[in-house]
C-alpha cells in the first residue's frame, strides 16, 4: 500500500512540474498596440520631460511631452530604450497584462556624476588654412532619409517631385528626423558631461540641488551647447542663461 502511495505522489509531482513549465514557457503572440506611458523620476516622482524613446527593433521613436507622457505604435514584444539628460538609460518592456486603455508608469533613476581630478594640458595653436572640414557621420544608415544631409531645395519639387514631397509629407521621414535630433542631443550630452554637470551648475549659479535640477532641464531644452564648446564657453553659457532663466521665472 505504501508503494502505491509513493508512486501516486511521484506521478502528481511530475504532472505539476510539467504544467508549470508549460505556463512558464508560454510565449506572447506579437501584435500591434498603441502604447501609452509616463516617464517619472525615481528621485522625487516628478515627470521627466523631453526624454528620448527609441524602439530597438525599428529604430524609430518619439519624445515625452512636458508632463512626461508619450504615445507610440509598436508591437507588444518590442523593447524601448529610454534616455534623458541627467538620467541613466533604461529599457522598457511591455508587461503581458498591459491594456491599451491604461497609461503605463515607468521610473528612471537620476545619474550621479563624481568630479574627478582636473588635468591642465597645453595645446599647440591650430592654424586656420581657410578650408572647411566636414563632420564624420556616425548615424546608422537605417535612420538616414532620402535627403539626409539637408532639406531639398525648392527646385527639387520640379526635377525630383517624389523625393521632394516625401521629405516634407512622409510620416516615416519626419520620425527619422526626430530620432536623429534626439540622438544628436544625446551625443552632445555625452561629450559635455565632464564639463557640464549638476555640481558645476550649483557652483556657478548658487542654486541648491533641487533647483539646479529644474534649471538644468530648462537649460538643456535651449540646446545651446554645440560640439565645439570649450569649458570656458560652457561656463559662460550657464551664467548667461541663468540670468534669462531668472527673468523668465519672474515674469510668470
Amino acid at each position: 500500500m505504501s508503494l502505491f502511495k509513493t508512486i501516486l505522489v511521484l506521478l502528481s509531482v511530475t504532472i505539476y512540474f510539467s504544467a508549470f513549465s508549460q505556463v512558464d514557457s508560454e510565449e506572447v503572440d506579437p501584435m500591434l498596440i498603441n502604447f501609452r506611458a509616463q516617464v517619472i523620476s525615481a528621485a522625487d516622482s516628478s515627470a521627466v520631460p523631453y526624454a528620448n524613446i527609441i524602439n530597438n527593433r525599428t529604430h524609430s521613436g518619439t519624445i515625452t511631452n512636458v508632463e512626461g507622457f508619450f504615445f507610440l505604435e509598436m508591437l507588444n514584444i518590442d523593447s524601448l530604450v529610454i534616455s534623458s539628460v541627467g538620467y541613466e538609460k533604461a529599457v522598457l518592456k511591455v508587461p503581458r497584462n498591459y491594456s491599451e486603455y491604461d497609461v503605463f508608469t515607468f521610473i528612471i533613476n537620476p545619474m550621479n556624476y563624481a568630479l574627478g581630478e582636473v588635468n591642465v594640458k597645453g595645446e599647440r595653436q591650430k592654424i586656420d588654412l581657410g578650408f572647411e572640414t566636414g563632420t564624420p557621420i556616425n548615424i546608422a544608415p537605417e535612420l538616414r532619409g532620402d535627403a539626409f544631409n539637408e532639406a531639398p531645395p525648392i527646385l527639387a519639387a520640379f526635377f525630383n517631385p517624389i523625393s521632394y514631397w516625401q521629405y516634407y509629407l512622409s510620416k516615416k521621414e519626419k520620425r527619422k528626423r526626430n530620432v536623429r535630433d534626439a540622438m544628436v542631443l544625446e551625443k552632445n550630452w555625452e561629450m559635455h558631461s565632464e564639463n557640464y554637470n549638476k555640481e558645476k551648475v550649483m557652483m556657478l549659479t548658487g542654486l541648491k540641488e533641487a533647483d539646479a535640477d529644474t534649471f538644468m532641464i530648462w537649460f538643456n531644452g535651449q540646446n545651446v551647447l554645440p560640439y565645439t564648446s570649450t569649458e570656458y564657453q560652457i561656463r559662460a553659457s550657464i551664467i548667461e542663461y541663468y540670468q534669462l532663466y531668472k527673468l523668465e521665472k519672474a515674469m510668470k
